[in-house]
């Protein structure tokens, strides 16, 4: 017993010591609003590790498992969008005589595209566009966020919608061409 409370005296001073550039570090990589609790569960996960070996970098230690634990918080937030938008659909008795399976199908995949259109655009117009239409931030709160002028977040807004846009337009292109040579292969396949 007396183990972990030296555990905890001895990381609380690096920890103490690395606080503020934790937080600027995950600032750079989550919400405002899950700053707190990450740099809070880092301070938890380095008390409860089990030291065979002294840790040679804490500082740098404490960063990677602050920056782990936001890539983690990341994609459960996306896992969460994704399962949000799987069970918000209501079916009412004219809806339910449509092929639900597909439409599910084509929903979800859908979403994964514009996920995909959303990981593409260069990292702070993604991290502006996340912030607005994810968190649902406003331009002004995203300006003070990130330190921008609210007319460059304006910017980063439209042309993150200008190429999710342009992506999602050149899936749909591509799924009716290939609808379309379907429906001519199977029309003659049936003309032999």
């Amino acid at each position: 017993m007396q183990k972990r409370s030296t555990k905890h005296t001895s990381w609380h001073p690096i920890f103490m010591a690395a606080r503020d550039s934790m937080a600027s570090m995950l600032s750079r990589i989550v919400p405002p609003k899950e700053i707190e609790d990450i740099v809070q569960e880092t301070y938890v996960r380095i008390c409860q590790m089990d030291k065979r070996e002294p840790v040679e970098q804490p500082k740098s230690f404490l960063m990677k498992t602050a920056r782990n634990l936001a890539y983690d918080h990341l994609k459960k937030a996306e896992t969460r969008l994704a399962d949000g938008a799987e069970t918000d659909c209501d079916f009412d008795v004219d809806a339910s005589m449509h092929d639900a399976v597909f439409e599910n199908h084509a929903s979800n995949q859908e979403f994964a595209h514009f996920c995909e259109a959303v990981r593409q655009l260069p990292v702070q117009c993604r991290r502006v566009f996340v912030l607005k239409k994810v968190y649902g931030y406003s331009q002004k709160e995203i300006a003070k966020e990130m330190t921008l002028s609210e007319s460059t977040v304006e910017k980063h807004i439209a042309v993150g919608f200008k190429r999710c846009a342009s992506y999602m337009l050149g899936f749909s292109q591509t799924n009716v061409r290939s609808s379309q040579s379907r429906s001519a292969a199977n029309i003659q396949g049936g003309q032999k």
